[in-house]
């Protein structure tokens, strides 16, 4: 073989390796898609992208059809691909050693304005692969989840954390008193106002990201973060979060977390929230299930008890459903 043959060939093992690994947990071929976007580094063309997927040697039946739907949408979607990696380019999840707390804060915020820029969709969740349906079946499946689990009630009052373009404001529009949707992003703060400006119960308000202060002492039934924790881990600001979420919760109160960090590892994860919830008088009632078919999400819910009440035992397991 060819010194060129023998490092395309080394090219292709390595995207291969990366393929397998975005493979892993089991999530859909739609989160497959939004990992290689993320963590594939070289330059490459999807109809070929598409060939290496195929070129996996799967593990069982059911990894086999995943990478051959993977490979279908790369070859049906090339345009959204090259869309996936820009808006993911766009937000750097690494921190400088010499940034402080507030200069992440304020660099994400301007990172989330410019990925919004780039597609509204994706910029809230790269499995949709920046189609509008695909991100309304996801954010149904979530807010269905949230229903099951009581989390929601027409007399309650929500606080959402990194609200985004105010996609669970207007899925829960129902089920709830009234919801505050806060982010750092102006620009995803004024597509939420557009999309939100029917709905009299919601309020939406651009937040500095620092903590929780605009917010009175047991103002809210329920909080939801979905996807914004990871960026507060970046910024060495999740616990002061924590501490903020323990004072303007009610008794008895809800936080419903999806995804704590992209660290990787859930078994840190869980730790960290295990400790800060001991440290809150708060209970883990869900701890780090995938209870979702379209999207790779780890869920984490949390309960802060009323007099006398007890909660459900801690649930553990990653079983999808």
């Amino acid at each position: 073989m060819s010194a060129a043959g023998s490092k395309s060939a080394q090219r292709r093992m390595a995207i291969r390796s990366v393929v397998k690994g975005c493979m892993a947990d089991g999530v859909c071929a739609e989160a497959v898609v939004a990992r290689l976007a993320l963590h594939l580094r070289v330059e490459i063309r999807v109809a070929e992208l598409a060939e290496i997927v195929l070129e996996v040697v799967p593990s069982n039946s059911q990894e086999k059809e995943r990478l051959q739907e993977v490979a279908g949408l790369l070859r049906r979607k090339p345009g959204a691909f090259a869309t996936l990696r820009a808006t993911g380019a766009a937000v750097r999840h690494a921190r400088d050693d010499d940034e402080t707390d507030a200069a992440v804060v304020r660099r994400l915020a301007l990172s989330f304005d410019a990925a919004a820029a780039i597609s509204q969709t994706a910029s809230v969740q790269l499995a949709s692969l920046g189609d509008e349906e695909r991100l309304s079946a996801t954010t149904e499946e979530v807010a269905a989840w949230l229903k099951e689990q009581d989390f929601t009630g027409t007399g309650r009052d929500i606080l959402d954390i990194g609200c985004g373009i105010g996609r669970f404001e207007r899925a829960l529009a129902k089920s709830f008193n009234r919801m505050v949707g806060i982010d750092i992003s102006s620009r995803m703060i004024s597509i939420a106002s557009d999309r939100c400006a029917a709905l009299g119960n919601v309020e939406l308000r651009q937040t500095c990201g620092l903590d929780l202060t605009e917010f009175d002492d047991s103002s809210f039934d329920c909080v939801l973060a979905v996807d914004s924790f990871p960026y507060l881990v970046l910024a060495g600001m999740a616990e002061r979060h924590f501490d903020e979420i323990a004072r303007i919760l009610k008794r008895p109160g809800w936080l419903a977390l999806l995804n704590y960090s992209y660290r990787g590892s859930l078994f840190l994860d869980r730790t960290d929230i295990g400790r800060l919830a001991e440290a809150h008088q708060l209970r883990v009632v869900i701890n780090g299930e995938k209870p979702f078919r379209s999207w790779d999400g780890d869920a984490f819910l949390l309960a802060r008890a009323a007099e006398h009440y007890r909660a459900p035992p801690v649930r553990t397991s990653n079983k999808r459903r």
